[in-house]
This record gives structure tokens, sequence and C-alpha cells, in this order.
């Protein structure tokens, strides 16, 4: 097993396991991703228990739109799979596919200093929520959680040298 919070930088979070799909443990994961088609071969991955990223190998696996159909080994039962409802989803960073076009990923922002261009120093970004609506910049000041909708016109620059987001 792996520590999440030791080792968070060497994972990403593929999604989110939202429901069962059949009696024989089938489950459904929202996977948020930009080509969510490009992981149609995965053979494991790693679920977050209890702040643990615990390895599952994969049985069997389609993918249609963001949703990904998995049945995992070693897992039978209605029962047992719904324990896994809710669990966030990780990979090794190595096993991102890579996109084109894009000169960040949003997990590479976590923990960057938010400078907006009217209001300043923001804080520094907790998460980037991945919604079917909508990207939400979840950025923390101190015990204040500011929760920012988030689009490419907003976003100026990226500093990954000095680990700063420019927005306006």
């Amino acid at each position: 097993m792996y520590n999440l919070q030791s080792d968070k930088e060497q994972y990403f979070r593929l999604g989110r396991i939202i429901k069962t799909y059949s009696y024989q443990g089938e489950l459904i994961i929202y996977l948020e991703t930009d080509e969510p088609e490009s992981y149609h071969d995965l053979e494991m991955v790693f679920i977050n228990i209890e702040q643990s990223l615990v390895p599952w190998f994969i049985s069997k696996i389609s993918i249609q739109n963001d949703l990904a159909t998995i049945k995992f080994e070693d897992l039978e039962e209605l029962e047992t799979a719904r324990e896994f409802v809710g669990r966030e989803v990780y990979l090794p960073i190595d096993k991102m596919k890579q996109r084109e076009g894009h000169d960040y990923r949003f997990h590479e922002v976590i923990g960057f200093r938010v400078i907006d261009k009217n209001h300043g120093d923001i804080g520094i970004v907790a998460d980037i929520l991945e919604r079917p609506e909508q990207k939400i910049l979840r950025i923390m000041k101190g015990n204040i959680e500011i929760l920012v909708p988030l689009t490419d016109e907003m976003i100026e620059k990226v500093d990954q040298k000095g680990k700063v987001l420019h927005l306006h």
C-alpha cells in the first residue's frame, strides 16, 4: 500500500467510483480526464482507502463518454462492491496519457499560489473539483475556502518554476 499524503506527487486522481453496476460487483467510475477513452487498456488502478492507495487489478473495463464500467479481480459480490462507492481512483503519474496543446495539467497546479489580476494574492490551490458541468478551482487562504469556476479564458499564465497561477 502507498500513503496518499506522502506519495501524492507520484499519483494523479483519475476519477471517483460513483455507483455499482451489477450483481457481480462491477462498478462505475466517473473519469476526471479530457480523454477518458485513452484509458481503455488499464490493468490496475489504486483506490483511496483511508488515505492509503490500495492496488486493484482489473479483469474487464469498458468506457463510454466519461464513465468506465470496471470489474475488479477478486470482487464478486454486490455488497462488497458497495463499500467502494464514493472512493477516489488514482494512477501513477507515469500512466498519465499525454495531451496535445496543453501547457499544464490540473494536478500540477495543486499547491500553487493564485494571483488574480484585480484582487492580488488569493491563496493556494487546494484542489481542482471536476464536475460534469464545470471545473472548480478550490483555493485555501488560511482557514477560508474559496471556490472559483474555472475556464481557460480566466487563466493568464501558469508559472511552473515559481509555482504561481495567474488569473483574471
